[in-house]
């Protein structure tokens, strides 16, 4: 008894039948669009004609292409792996917000988190400038913040009025030692300041080293300041007393917190300054410059460019810095006729 798999119900094939014998149903010709022709073969049987359909090898490999691609990005995606994945979780850890230290002594420790701040003040060198308390801050390569979600070594500084405590401005206060974490910090000791960037395994310090032809700051030119990861003598600064005059008998006291105070690389003796009419565009703005050079007036005394604090967080709010707290009346200027004594008025 024949069967469907001994007729393969193509004309002029092997042990099959032409077409319309025995009053069976011919096999229609392959329709042009592709599709598969069904015939009807003697005993009920049923052959199916397979069509060949002519592809362009050019389109087709740009179908698997896309394929390749569409699969390629899925991946990446669910691995949180593309470039857009890793620059928002880089700014969100740059970004997040902060805990400064408390101090209950008003005294500078190892090992408090701190905002290092450029206090206000006048500018006279410069037309254009950025005024306000300024705070130095992480700022990572514009293009290598878009293909990476970590803080490439080095990583750039820069100056942005910025007094909310977040993961790009909180640095920690460190001893070279490692040895006198919770010990007041004192004028004339050496201190690191590292800074997290919001991540939780990695450090980097604030360094600097003497400028050559190919390393220097991107606009003064001068010496310049920048993060690295690994720890040495470029790595330590030295709190100084701002008056000249009492210097040397301020040697050895503790640094107060919140007070302005000069801070100077020990490898280079070059106070850090804040240069408020050198600008610089960065992956967060329109922020300054910071380098390590020391200027001097015409008495020999550094300039407000020179100053810092050392900021540390306000007791009587959570993540709030000591410089919002309002300043006591006596602090205060007074107006000329309040200054003046009874008999006077």
């Amino acid at each position: 008894m024949a069967t469907g798999a001994q007729h393969s119900g193509v004309p002029g094939s092997p042990g099959g039948r032409s077409a319309g014998d025995d009053g069976s149903e011919p096999v229609r010709p392959p329709s042009p669009d592709g599709q598969l022709e069904r015939g009807r073969l003697p005993g009920g049987a049923t052959s199916i004609c397979v069509i060949r359909t002519i592809v362009d090898p050019l389109s087709f490999t740009h179908f698997l292409l896309k394929q390749e691609l569409m699969k390629d990005f899925l991946e990446k995606r669910d691995k949180g792996q593309l470039l857009i994945q890793r620059s928002r979780r880089l700014k969100e850890n740059l970004l997040r917000q902060m805990q400064l230290s408390i101090s209950q002594d008003g005294y500078v420790h190892y090992g408090d988190k701190v905002m290092l701040v450029n206090p206000d003040h006048p500018e006279t060198e410069a037309d254009l400038f950025l005024g306000g308390n300024l705070s130095l801050c992480v700022t990572p390569d514009e293009v290598k913040a878009h293909l990476s979600d970590k803080l490439e070594v080095p990583c750039g500084l820069s100056l942005a009025q910025v007094t909310v405590p977040i993961g790009r401005n909180t640095f920690i206060v460190l001893s070279p030692d490692r040895e006198a974490s919770g010990q007041v910090l004192r004028y004339g000791q050496n201190f690191c300041l590292g800074i997290t960037g919001g991540f939780e395994d990695k450090m980097l310090y604030l360094s600097s080293d003497h400028r050559t032809l190919l390393k220097s700051s991107k606009r003064s030119w001068l010496q310049e300041v920048y993060l690295t990861d690994e720890v040495s003598y470029l790595s330590c600064w030295q709190a100084t007393f701002p008056d000249p005059q009492l210097r040397l008998e301020y040697e050895g006291f503790p640094v107060p917190a919140n007070a302005k105070i000069l801070i100077n690389h020990c490898h280079t003796n070059r106070g850090l300054v804040a240069h408020r009419g050198l600008f610089l565009r960065t992956y967060f703005g329109k922020e300054v410059e910071v380098a390590a050079h020391t200027y001097l007036d015409s008495h020999r005394v550094e300039k407000p460019k020179n100053h810092w604090m050392l900021v540390t967080g306000n007791p009587r709010e959570e993540r709030s810095i000591m410089l919002d707290q309002p300043k006591p009346r006596a602090e205060e200027p007074r107006a000329p006729e309040q200054a003046a004594s009874p008999g006077e008025q």
